[in-house]
C-alpha cells in the first residue's frame, strides 16, 4: 500500500525548497553579477509548477476504478512524467537562450559570494534528489522517478555554475563569462535527463513490455501454485504504479470447468497478495496432458 501521509510530505517539502531557493538564486544572482546563478533560479521556477503538475498527478493516478475508468486513473501519473520530462526540456532552452545572450554580450565578473551559495544549494539538491529518487522506487513511479531528475539536473546547473564562477574569480578580466558556458554545458545533462523521463513515460503510455525480470517473476509466482503445470504467456502492462497481468496458465485437461475456475481464482489471488503492486490479473485456461507435459 502507498504510504499517502509520506507522498503529502515530500512533496510539500520539495515545493517549499524550491520556492525558496528560486527566490535566494535570482536575488543573489542579480547583485552577484551571475548569470548562471539567474538562470539557475529560473530554472528552479520551472521547477516549482513541475512540482506542483508531479505530485498532484501523482496522488490523481491513485483514485480507485470507476463506471467510467474501469482500469483505474493510473496513466495520469504516465502523464505528470511527460509534463516533467517536457518540463526539463524547456529548463534547458531558456537556460541555453539565456546563457548565450551573456555570452555574446559579457558583463562583470561575478561575485564571490556567489559562490557558497551555490554550494549550498547543491547540498540541498542532492538531498532532495535522493529522497524522491528513493520513494520513486518504493511506489515504481515514472512521475516521481522524473522530479528527482529535475532536483538532480538542478545540482549539475549549480555545480556547473560554480566552476564557472571559481574560473572567472580566478582568472579575472577576459574570463567575464565562464560561468555562462558552463551553464550552457549544463544544458547538456538536463535534455539528457529529460529525453530519459519522455522516452520511458511513451513506453508505458504505449503499453510497452515490462522490464524481463518482472515477466519472469510473474511465471514463477503463478507456478507455485498447486494444479497450475505450465504457464504458457504471460504480458504484464503498467498504468501508474500498478500493474496489470494477463496468463495463459497450462492445467490438466481432464480437469472440471469448476476445478479450473477454482485454480485460476487461486492464481490470481496469490499473484495479489505477493505483488502488492499488481491490481488485476486476467486467467486464460489452457488443457495440458499432465503424463507428457505439453499441450
Amino acid at each position: 500500500m502507498i504510504n499517502a501521509g509520506k507522498a503529502v510530505r515530500i512533496g510539500l517539502l520539495t515545493l517549499c525548497v524550491n520556492i525558496v531557493l528560486a527566490a535566494v538564486k535570482i536575488f543573489i544572482g542579480i547583485i552577484g553579477n551571475s548569470t548562471a546563478l539567474v538562470a539557475d533560479g529560473i530554472e528552479s521556477c520551472g521547477d516549482i509548477f513541475s512540482s506542483l503538475i508531479t505530485w498532484v498527478g501523482f496522488q490523481l493516478s491513485l483514485r480507485p476504478a470507476d463506471d467510467s475508468h474501469p482500469y483505474g486513473h493510473g496513466k495520469i501519473e504516465s502523464l505528470a512524467g511527460m509534463v516533467s520530462g517536457v518540463a526539463l526540456l524547456a529548463a534547458a532552452a531558456l537556460i541555453a537562450w539565456t546563457s548565450l545572450l551573456h555570452i555574446l554580450t559579457p558583463d562583470h565578473s561575478p561575485e564571490w559570494f556567489t559562490l557558497p551559495v551555490l554550494l549550498a544549494v547543491i547540498v540541498i539538491k542532492i538531498f532532495l534528489s535522493r529522497m524522491v529518487f528513493s520513494f520513486s522506487g518504493e511506489v515504481h513511479s515514472r512521475a516521481l522517478e522524473g522530479d528527482a531528475l529535475h532536483h538532480l539536473s538542478d545540482a549539475v546547473t549549480s555545480g556547473a555554475a560554480a566552476i564557472g564562477i571559481t574560473i572567472a574569480l580566478i582568472g579575472g578580466k577576459g574570463w567575464e563569462t565562464a560561468d555562462d558556458y558552463a551553464a550552457l554545458l549544463s544544458c547538456l545533462v538536463i535534455v539528457l535527463n529529460g529525453g530519459k523521463i519522455i522516452r520511458g513515460t511513451l513506453h508505458e503510455m504505449l503499453d510497452g513490455n515490462v522490464s524481463t525480470d518482472l515477466n519472469t517473476e510473474m511465471r514463477e509466482r503463478a507456478l507455485e501454485v498447486p494444479q497450475v503445470i505450465n504457464i504458457e504467456k504471460c504480458r504484464v502492462r503498467k498504468s501508474g504504479i500498478g500493474l496489470f497481468v494477463e496468463l495463459h496458465v497450462q492445467v490438466d485437461g481432464n480437469a472440471s470447468v469448476r476445478a479450473g475456475h477454482l485454480i485460476g481464482h487461486a492464481v490470481k489471488d496469490h499473484l495479489k497478495a505477493v505483488k502488492p503492486e499488481v491490481v488485476d490479473v486476467i486467467i486464460h485456461l489452457e488443457p495440458s496432458d499432465r503424463r507428457e507435459g505439453r499441450p
